[in-house]
Formats: C-alpha cells, sequence, structure tokens
C-alpha cells in the first residue's frame, strides 16, 4: 500500500497495529475519558483484526495481557477531592511501557505530562503516529474559573491565555487532534493555529435510552404528587460541575409547584446536599446499572445542568435520548446540544436565571421540547464516533507519519531538532 492510498483499518488483509491509549483521565467508576476507552476497545476488539493497549493510573503496577488487549496500570496516588482518580507523575514508567510493546499510533487525552512523554517516544521511534483528543477544557475549568475568584477576573484571563499558547504548543506536535464539539473546544484551538484538528463526537448507547423506560413506581418512591416536576441530573457532585448551582436554583422555585431533584452521582458535594435533609431533594449515589439509569433519567421532566465547560456532554445526550428537555447555560459544547426547540441556556454560575429557565419550560410544552430533543440525540451513536476516529483522523495521521518518512534525511534532523 503506498503513502496515498486510503488507509483500511478494517481491513484483514493489512497489516496488524497496535493502538494505544495512555491517560491522566481515568475512573474505574463511569467518566467520559473512560467511558470513551471501554467503547473504542470493544470496537476495535470486536471489528478490526488490531490489538489495543491502555495505559492508565491505577492503585499498583500490573500488566494484563488478554489476547489482542493490553491493558497497563501504573501505581499513582489518588487526586485530592477526587477518589475515584488518580495522578500519574512516573513517566519512566510510561516510557517503559512504550519502548516494551511499540504501538504504532498513541492517543492522549490530557494535555498534561503523558503528552510529552509520548512525543519523546515517537521522536525516537520514527513512524510511530501522535493523536490528541481535548477532553477538558482545562484552561478555563481549572485555570480561569477558579483563579477569578482568588486573583481577580484580569489576572486569571492572563493565566488561561497562557495555558491557550500552551496547549497550542503542545498540540502543535501532533499528527492528528480531534475535539468532542465545535464550541467544546474545536473554535478555541483553532483560533490557535492548530489545523490539524476534527470534530469527533463521542457517542451514546442510543438503545438503551428512551422515554419507554418510564416508570410511575419510581415517581411514587420520590413522593412526587401528582403531575409535579421532577428535575433531574446525573454526573460528578463537584464544583466542576456546579452541583450546589442546581440546589440553589431548586430552593427558588415556588414551593406550590411541589417540584423533586434528583441528583445522580457521587462526589464531595453529597454529603453537605444529603445533610439538608430536605425531602423534595434526593441523591442516591453513584448509580453504575445503566438500565437503572435509564430508568432514572426516562421518569424526569426535565434534565437540568449548570456544567460551564462541557466538552461534549454526555449525560445531556443521553437525558435528551430518554425524552427530557434541557436546562443548562450557554458555555461550552452545551451551546452545540440546546436549542430553544430542546430546551433553554442561560447565563454561567446564575441560579436565579436557571430557575426561571426551568418554569420556562415547565410552563410551555416539555414534552413536546423532549420530542424533538430525542431525535436531535439519533445523531450521536458510538459507530459514527468510531468511524470519525478510524475512518479519517487516525488514517491522515499516519499519512502525515509516512509523508515525513519519506522526507530526505536533511530535511527531517532539523525538523526533529526544532521539536
Amino acid at each position: 500500500m503506498s503513502r496515498e492510498d486510503p488507509w483500511d483499518a478494517y481491513s484483514a488483509h493489512g497489516p496488524t497495529r497496535l493502538f494505544c491509549d495512555v491517560t491522566q483521565s481515568w475512573s474505574a467508576v463511569g467518566g467520559g475519558v473512560g467511558t470513551y476507552l471501554r467503547h473504542k476497545r470493544q470496537h476495535i476488539l470486536s471489528t478490526m483484526p488490531h490489538r489495543h493497549l491502555l495505559i492508565v493510573p491505577g492503585p499498583r503496577d500490573e500488566i494484563v495481557e488478554e489476547e489482542r488487549a493490553i491493558t497497563v496500570t501504573i501505581a499513582s496516588p489518588k487526586v485530592p477531592g477526587s477518589p475515584n482518580y488518580r495522578l500519574l507523575l512516573r513517566t519512566g514508567a510510561v516510557r517503559e511501557v512504550l519502548e516494551r510493546f511499540k504501538p504504532d499510533l498513541i492517543e492522549c487525552q490530557d494535555a498534561y505530562v503523558l503528552p510529552w512523554t509520548a512525543i519523546g517516544h515517537a521522536r525516537r521511534n520514527p513512524g510511530v503516529a501522535l493523536v490528541a483528543a481535548y477532553m477538558t477544557d482545562f484552561p478555563t475549568v481549572y485555570v480561569e474559573r477558579p483563579f477569578r475568584k482568588v486573583i481577580g477576573k484580569a489576572l486569571a484571563s492572563a493565566a488561561s491565555r497562557l495555558c491557550y499558547w500552551y496547549c497550542g504548543k503542545l498540540y502543535s506536535r501532533f499528527d492528528g487532534m480531534f475535539a468532542l464539539s465545535e464550541n467544546g473546544g474545536m473554535t478555541k484551538l483553532q483560533s490557535l493555529g492548530i489545523d490539524r484538528i476534527e470534530v469527533v463526537p463521542l457517542g451514546v448507547e442510543l438503545g438503551d435510552f428512551s422515554p419507554d423506560r418510564r416508570d410511575p413506581r419510581l415517581r411514587q418512591t420520590l413522593g412526587i404528587e401528582g403531575g409535579a416536576p421532577l428535575l433531574v441530573y446525573a454526573g460528578r457532585l463537584d464544583g466542576e460541575k456546579r452541583a450546589q448551582l442546581l440546589v440553589d436554583a431548586f430552593e427558588m422555585l415556588p414551593r406550590a409547584l411541589g417540584a423533586h431533584l434528583l441528583l445522580i452521582g457521587d462526589g464531595p458535594l453529597r454529603e453537605s446536599i444529603v445533610a439538608m435533609n430536605d425531602p423534595r431533594i434526593h441523591a442516591p449515589g453513584y448509580v453504575s446499572d445503566r438500565s437503572e439509569l435509564a430508568r432514572s433519567l426516562a421518569s424526569g421532566d426535565i434534565y437540568v445542568s449548570g456544567m460551564a465547560d462541557e466538552t461534549f456532554g454526555v449525560s445531556i445526550v443521553e437525558a435528551q435520548a430518554s425524552g427530557l428537555p434541557v436546562v443548562g447555560v450557554a458555555a461550552g459544547a452545551m451551546v452545540d446540544r440546546v436549542t430553544d426547540l430542546i430546551g433553554r441556556l442561560g447565563p454561567v454560575d446564575d441560579a436565579r436565571a436557571l430557575a426561571d429557565n426551568i418554569l420556562a419550560v415547565w410552563n410551555s410544552d416539555p414534552k413536546a421540547m423532549g420530542e424533538v430533543a430525542q431525535h436531535h440525540a439519533r445523531q450521536y451513536s458510538w459507530d459514527r464516533s468510531m468511524s470519525d476516529l478510524f475512518g479519517s483522523l487516525y488514517p491522515k495521521a499516519f499519512r502525515r507519519v509516512w509523508a515525513r518518512a519519506a522526507q530526505p534525511a536533511r530535511q527531517v534532523v532539523p525538523a526533529l531538532a526544532d521539536a
């Protein structure tokens, strides 16, 4: 096969390749990155002849080889305040794994130390393709918004711009890159001069989520009387996801409405929410059973979210597939997911506006909105995501590597020195 020919990832006649994912953002219980990586591995094993190597932080050093699936965990400490995540800083151990297994393509889902380890490995092993996934808008989420409360808006904005500059320098070294939505990352990265970027949306198990899973018994168990509204949220209960904002907005709703709030998930704010002892607010914790999650979503009336920096919004699409209108904030990927036909968006961190939008949706026609939302969600399938990844983005990354390899040596050496 010449380098100009399209690369067919699904062909059983071409070379067997090893695809590697190395990430800091790994959780054994849920999480967007973890969900994506599990579906990706399943897709490789069930539809392709290739192998998959996954390098993630864990409680101990361990290598598990199961035919074409290799899972490497590297002992890492827990992230303070996020017990389901760990901080992988042992780049030497990652280098050893990469040198041992020699992957053909490495994909990184965060922007910290691990991408530089992958870049170093590719420099020592010409022919390795590098792909980056922009899963978290960290300059805004972890720098600008929290710093604004401490050092003020101007300095926080400057720090955020510095981080975006860093992203531009980092991602320019990759052969391919994707964001999960236009407003959830691609537009910002393009403004940095990154032109090797595409949108590859995550998928949703559309067959698992449907209005047909609505269960009146669940509503009765929660103590919802008559046709009163049930507001639902699914995700981490922490500051980043703005869980407290949902509670604040809920408390601003008229008591006579009889509304209830169901917060599905775990996190550092759950204990304080439960301690409120409000019979209208329910926080059952993390739900591992997908069918139970689908039942809870379908039994609601409106999905609510205060998260300002979604890069995709899996839970939003799952709610829409369940037939729910969405009330959220006009920022990040939520702008790509919600229109006035299927919900309402308001200012960031504004509980009053969130409460007003909940009332506006409830007093209009939430059922009709939910039907449109369900139709909107059907475009997001894992088949589509994997087709975009293996049928478009990865082939382009490989072709760039092959094109580099075909350059005269006098052109290649300065390029490596510059990197």
